[in-house]
This record gives structure tokens, sequence and C-alpha cells, in this order.
């Protein structure tokens, strides 16, 4: 079953809406405009599902218990959801030779969503904290997947699909409950960032690559930019530096940041139904339409601050896989995922002097890094060391980076410098718990 494009008022009308009617408004448009006239079925529908599972598979996800509700006609989160999101590319080595190889690679990639999992995320919904909480998990990470062994987790997909993927997913978690999934691949993102209009993002280097066998062209100049869906393909594919695919998975989230606060507005819940068109061919999920809505209603009333971007804490491996660290695991999935449960033992907050402590000057003052890192030592914090980043862009106020989802932490350095914003986000320094990025407000002076 399709969408069916609705026609919505025009935007002079909604700048002159009360701005308490317009989300009442725009979810009723929504409602009214996608479902007609079978509003039941169709709102427990699930349109984009590509195939039924067997029991089998079902069960790799939460039983269908409901996790909205109509309220005046409109649909509502209920409860905290977890949903699997998996970015999927087929490579060549996947399947036969294409044709006109010179051809830009997304266009030669089929629709095929059974490919290996570029990006694997796991997308928290929590209307009772009132948070989105997003995990990035390296596709590169060693994990034990089912039917397989152990393999890098992204071959799940590949092997067995969103169900397997799933499965895999929450075992690497320690147990933690998969609600519905989501795939799409590459052609379907190009083409969201498109319906969208685009995305501004600071691109931190010159960004040049080819490969001929892997159809990736990428070709970006270093700068503040729109990126189109072309371009934010590349960005987001990019791996061609000292991090791999820990740095593609830094770019991911400083684009999902960049996403969120850019377009995470009422303008694009309105688009909904016309975006979920435009991907119907590329996109698979067990979601209903009425879960979808819940979730863009839900997804545009949640602050900025309460979006946190957190990575799947661990280090290289010599053979190439990511190892993860099993204390973040946990501690990841106590804090945000509701797994304490799942847990033996009682995770003790990080004290002062275990803390590992970067500092980046975004002005590029060696002076002010140096300052910073004295001032932080006598506070206690013993383990602070200087990390210069060249390629980090000027900043009028400080950053502060829970870089692996500390945020007490990264609270608790705010509060001793005096200055900054906390932001729960991996796209500090990689070997760290926390990352200070000084901007123009911190005063070094006594």
């Amino acid at each position: 079953m399709g969408i069916i494009s609705p026609v919505f008022s025009t935007q002079k009308f909604w700048r002159a809406c009360p701005k308490w009617l317009i989300p009442t408004l725009t979810v009723s448009a929504l409602v009214a405009g996608v479902v007609g006239g079978s509003l039941a079925l169709f709102l427990h529908s699930k349109p984009f599902q590509k195939r039924e599972f067997s029991a089998d598979e079902a069960s790799a996800f939460t039983k269908q218990e409901r996790i909205t509700a109509l309220a005046a006609g409109l649909p509502d989160l209920i409860r905290p959801v977890n949903i699997l999101v998996l970015g999927t590319i087929v490579l060549s080595s996947d399947r036969p030779a294409l044709a006109n190889p010179e051809d830009r690679y997304f266009r030669q990639i089929s629709n095929d969503l059974d490919g290996h999992s570029d990006a694997i995320l796991l997308i928290r919904f929590d209307p009772v904290k009132q948070a989105i909480i997003v995990l990035s998990i390296p596709r590169d990470t060693l994990t034990f997947v089912p039917e397989v062994g152990m393999t890098k987790i992204n071959t799940a997909n590949f092997v067995g699909g969103a169900p397997l993927a799933a499965r895999t997913v929450s075992k690497l978690l320690d147990g933690v409950a998969i609600d519905r999934y989501v795939r799409v691949n590459v052609r379907g993102f190009n083409q969201l960032i498109d319906a969208l209009g685009g995305v501004e993002v600071y691109v931190p280097k010159d960004m040049q690559y080819q490969d001929h066998s892997q159809r990736l062209y990428i070709n970006l100049r270093a700068g503040k930019q729109v990126l189109d869906g072309d371009k934010a393909v590349q960005y987001m594919r990019f791996r061609q530096d000292e991090l791999g695919d820990i740095g593609r998975v830094q770019r991911q989230q400083a684009f999902l940041r960049a996403l969120i606060e850019q377009k995470l507005n009422i303008e694009t819940v309105v688009k909904i139904p016309e975006i979920l068109e435009i991907l119907r061919e590329n996109l698979d999920t067990n979601l209903t339409v009425e879960e979808m809505l819940a979730l863009g209603n839900f997804a545009v009333k949640v602050g900025r601050k309460d979006v946190r971007l957190v990575m799947l804490a661990g280090q290289f491996s010599p053979l190439g896989y990511w190892l993860v660290d099993e204390q973040a695991v946990a501690r990841i999935g106590q804090e945000y995922f509701d797994s304490s449960l799942a847990h033996s033992t009682v995770l003790e907050p990080t004290n002062q002097y275990q803390l590992r402590i970067a500092v980046q000057d975004s002005l590029q003052d060696p002076q002010r890094s140096l300052l910073a890192q004295s001032y932080l030592k006598r506070l206690g914090y013993s383990q602070v060391q200087i990390v210069h980043n060249p390629e980090l862009p000027a900043r009028e106020k400080t950053l502060i980076l829970a870089q692996n989802g500390d945020r007490t932490s990264a609270e608790a350095i705010q509060k001793a410098l005096g200055v900054g914003q906390v932001v729960v986000e991996a796209t500090g320094y990689l070997y760290s718990d926390v990352t200070v990025q000084l901007g123009k407000d911190w005063n070094p002076s006594p």
C-alpha cells in the first residue's frame, strides 16, 4: 500500500497560526491527508515493510504491544521505543558487474536492502525522559553473529536481514530490546537529503577518493557548505584517514546533529508523507503509519539539548576490527537504555582521577590549551592531555563533549570551567571520556 500524497495549507497559513496550534494542526493534516477513508486500517498498516517475517524472524523484535495511542485523533508515544536503523550498501563483490561503471556509484546500486550495513544506529525515543538517544555502532565491531560466529557486525544484515541484525545488536548490548527496525539504502538517503533541501555542514578538510570497483567517488572541499544528497553521501562514506571507519562514525554523528538542528521542525513533519513516498522503493520498516506519525510528532517536541549522540566505545585491533569496551557498553546500557537489570554489578561513576580529558583550543592557541590543562589538573583531574586539532573550526562558545556518553562528568567539568555547553556526542578525541573544545568565551586569566 503506498502513501497518498496530501495537499497542505500554504506557508502563509502556518506563519499566521498561533504556535500552540501548529502541532495539533500539523498532525491532524497529516492524519487526514494520508489516511483518507479507512483511518484505523491504514494507521495500523505497514506499507513500507518489504516482506512478512516468519514467526521466528518476528521474535527478534518485541511483541506487537502498543507503543502509541490516539489522543483526540492524534498519535502519541506512550512508552520508550528502541528502533534499529540500518543504512545499507550493496558492494560490487555482492553482485554481478554493472554496465556503465563510469556512472556515479549510488546511481548504480540496486534497491536491494540486504547488503552490508554501512551505518548501524540504535535510536531510543523516550517520552518518559523526553529525550532521543542515538547510539552509533561501528560497522567493523567484532561480535558474535548468530548462524555465522565471530565477525564484523555489518555482516548480520547481509546474512539474515533485519531480524538477524536485531538479534545481533541486542546480544551485543546485553539484551537491550529492539522494538522496530528501519532499513534505507544509499539511493534512499540521497533522495531524502535532496527532499529536505540539503543540510549545512562544516567539512573539516578536503576529501578526495575514488574506487571504481565500488563506484565510490568523493570530491569535497573543506569549509562550511550546504550538502545535497550526492555530497552528503560522499561526506558520510569517506573513511580514508587515520581513524578509518571510526572517523566516518564521527562524521555521521556530526551530520546527524546538523540535520536535527536544521530540519527537525514542524515544516519537516508536514513533509513526512512526501518524504516517505520518495523513499518508498528504498525503505524497509515494520513501523506502522501511526507509529511513524507518533515518532515525528515526538521528535519535534524534544529540545536539541535532549538529543544525545553516543558511540559504542572501544579500540582498534591489528586486524581491523573495533573491539568494544565492555564497561562502556554496560554504562551506555544502564544510563540510556534502562538495561540495568541485565548487569550483575552496579557501575560506579567515573571519578576525577580516572577521567580522561582531552583539551583542544578552537582558536589554535597552544598557550590557552596549556592554561586549561593546568587549571583542570589543579582541580584534581590528573589525566588531562592537550590534543591539537587543526581541523577544528573557531568556536564562539566552548563545547564540552561527553565522548562516551558520561554526561555527569562533562557537566562537572563545565561547572569547573565556568563556561561552555555540554553535548553528548562522540565527535571529540577518540581516546577521551570528555573532550573540551575551548571557544572564545573561555578566559584563561586568573
